[in-house]
């Protein structure tokens, strides 16, 4: 009994996404750090890629600047700059090339009014205010009394992060999805290594799927702490 009473089984469910989060983190490194070694036959860098695959795509107002790091690559929507982290932006790699392809994807997605990337600029304020407020308004709430309005306001909080993770998905994949079929038109990449660049994609997918994973267990956990303290 005692160990009931500080043991909280809904702890699993955190482990479950940790691990499911280290497991896709580890994937994703490894298969960006094996196919990093291999040179694409073409000899095209990350940048030169980015700068290819968007004059195909008629988009001439996006800038293309490297930013420190591995693996920080992004597009930012707000200023239209794409971001390639030091082992894309010059690397001739087959998987440097898949990853500028990819931020090419999302530059593509916001000229072209891609619904889901819409949606998902638009909640990412209140999805970022809810992930920073709702576990203090949590806290603040059990430790007064167990309130069940501010555990309700910071579980409802929550569920806009998460909200926001499951947006990120089809967002995620289709850009992965436009930027395969974009170096295979381009022949940035041959078929044997545009099958290469799929993996190292498909890998970088997975830890988004982890992630939204990870924090739908995280919601469960608090809808079954609350709806038991509420029967307390």
């Amino acid at each position: 009994m005692p160990f009931y009473y500080y043991f909280d089984p809904t702890y699993f469910l955190v482990l479950i996404g940790v691990v499911l989060s280290l497991l896709a983190s580890a994937k994703v490194k490894s298969t960006f750090a094996r196919y990093s070694r291999e040179r694409s036959r073409t000899g095209m860098t990350g940048e030169e890629t980015a700068q290819r695959i968007l004059s195909k795509a008629g988009i001439y107002d996006v800038r293309i600047q490297r930013v420190s790091g591995n693996l920080t690559d992004h597009y930012d929507p707000r200023n239209k700059t794409l971001n390639l982290s030091d082992s894309v932006y010059g690397s001739t790699s087959v998987a440097a090339i898949g990853v500028a392809a990819h931020e090419c994807g999302h530059a593509i997605q916001h000229n072209r009014g891609y619904v889901p990337l819409k949606l998902r600029s638009a909640i990412a304020p209140a999805a970022s205010f809810g992930a920073t407020i709702s576990w203090p308004l949590i806290v603040i709430g059990l430790l007064f009394g167990g309130s069940g309005l501010l555990v309700q306001i910071g579980i409802l909080l929550f569920s806009l992060a998460v909200l926001f993770q499951l947006v990120t998905l089809p967002v995620e994949f289709n850009a992965s999805g436009r930027a395969v079929e974009l170096l295979s038109e381009t022949g940035i990449l041959y078929e044997e290594e545009v099958k290469k660049t799929k993996k190292v994609l498909s890998a970088a997918a997975l830890t988004y799927v982890a992630s939204a994973a990870a924090s739908i267990l995280q919601l469960l956990r608090l809808v079954l702490l609350f709806g038991n303290r509420r029967r307390d």
